[in-house]
C-alpha cells in the first residue's frame, strides 16, 4: 500500500512541473510574438516616413 502512495506522489510532482514549465513557454511564446510585431511596425513606419 505505501508503494502505491509513493509511486503517485512523484507522477504529482512531474503533472505539476509539466504544467508549470508549459505556463514558463507560454509566456516566453507570448513575449517574442510581441517582440517580432513591434520590430515589423517599427519597420513599416521606418519605410513609410523614408518614402513620404
Amino acid at each position: 500500500m505505501t508503494d502505491a502512495a509513493e509511486t503517485k506522489g512523484p507522477e504529482l510532482d512531474a503533472d505539476a512541473v509539466r504544467a508549470k514549465r508549459r505556463g514558463r513557454n507560454l509566456a516566453l511564446l507570448a513575449v517574442l510574438v510581441a517582440f517580432v510585431l513591434t520590430v515589423y511596425i517599427v519597420t513599416i513606419v521606418k519605410f513609410e516616413l523614408a518614402a513620404g
